[in-house]
């Protein structure tokens, strides 16, 4: 048995992005953004000493990692993905890489993580971690910067506003001192997981892509790794955002799409209102009869459909998604 198999055979799972971006829900300081909830730091340039405040203020209450395990179950899900850290750089496990997460700096002082794996260990739920290895705003040398001064439809992909002299920025040093270890310490720390999903590859060189993906193979052989590790590697292909293809061959065309391993390992992730990271005032939100379409559609060309849900800053999923995702099992 292959290590794809189980992958293969799923076909819908849950994914979940989750963060200190829950508490500003879309709104700073008067102001609303239209863009997606987790790019709010990079969408309106709140300064690091700022945006680290929101972390007094990280109190989910009523956070129940059984109640959303027991969501996925209902809604006929066979694996969850889990922001283990986001573009923000504010880990939801405890870190000895970084203070800078939810049990060292938050009242809060719960491993999320933890939780979850044990949880999905219980109820015999495949568990993956987005883990962001490009991007990270906390760091000075974090990612994205070789984009330029550029807006990427969010806000700049790198921390300009407290780091503004790109030229001079080295992504090497964050990814020797906090990425790696911290990927490691993902790997090793809570239990098997089905999947590591990353994110965003853009001044990740081939070399470093390699070392996480080799690292990978080394403390957890069944572990998948998706293709935005970058440079062409991983195991499977991860689709752009809400991306849902009319036909199957178009997934094989040639171009700058064409990095993907496996042709026969492919997962799309969709939203299911507009936003991944929670908005108080996103309310479009797809129906049942949407959900079951796309995911007949997408299955029937071979391809996983991957379903986000944004917790609020209570830990709570919102109930109109636990509604819709219950009423579009099949």
């Amino acid at each position: 048995m292959s290590r794809g198999d189980w992958f293969r055979e799923a076909g819908y799972g849950m994914m979940i992005h989750w963060g200190l971006y829950a508490l500003p829900a879309g709104e700073w300081k008067g102001r609303r953004m239209s863009e997606i909830g987790e790019w709010v730091q990079a969408r309106f340039h709140i300064p690091g000493k700022e945006y680290r405040k929101l972390c007094e203020a990280f109190n989910p209450v009523f956070f129940d990692a059984e109640e959303w395990v027991r969501l996925a179950e209902d809604a006929g899900m066979k694996y969850m993905v889990v922001t283990s850290k986001h573009h923000d750089g504010f880990a939801l496990f405890h870190s000895k890489v970084s203070s800078y997460n939810v049990v060292d700096a938050t009242p809060f002082g719960r491993d999320v993580i933890g939780e979850l794996a044990e949880a999905c260990h219980r109820h015999g739920m495949k568990l993956g971690l987005y883990y962001s290895q490009d991007l990270d705003w906390s760091e000075p040398n974090g990612g994205g910067y070789t984009a330029g001064h550029t807006w990427c439809g969010f806000g700049p992909w790198t921390n300009e506003w407290d780091y503004p002299d790109n030229a001079h920025k080295d992504y090497s040093q964050c990814f020797r001192d906090k990425i790696v270890p911290q990927v490691r310490e993902i790997l090793t720390g809570y239990g098997e997981l089905a999947l590591i999903w990353f994110d965003t590859p853009q001044t990740i060189s081939p070399e470093q892509s390699r070392q996480l993906y080799d690292m990978v193979r080394q403390l957890q052989p069944d572990c998948l790794v998706n293709s935005r590790i970058g440079n062409g590697m991983g195991d499977y292909r991860s689709l752009h955002d809400n991306q849902i293809p009319d036909v199957r061959q178009s997934l094989n065309a040639a171009g700058k799409d064409n990095y993907y391993i496996s042709a026969d390992l492919v997962e799309s992730a969709c939203t299911l209102n507009d936003t991944w990271g929670y908005k108080s005032f996103d309310a479009n939100w797809k129906s049942p009869e949407t959900i079951i379409r796309n995911r007949k559609h997408l299955n029937s060309l071979g391809i996983n459909y991957l379903l986000n849900v944004g917790p609020d800053a209570l830990g709570r999923i919102p109930a109109p998604a636990c509604e819709i995702l219950r009423k579009a099992k099949y």
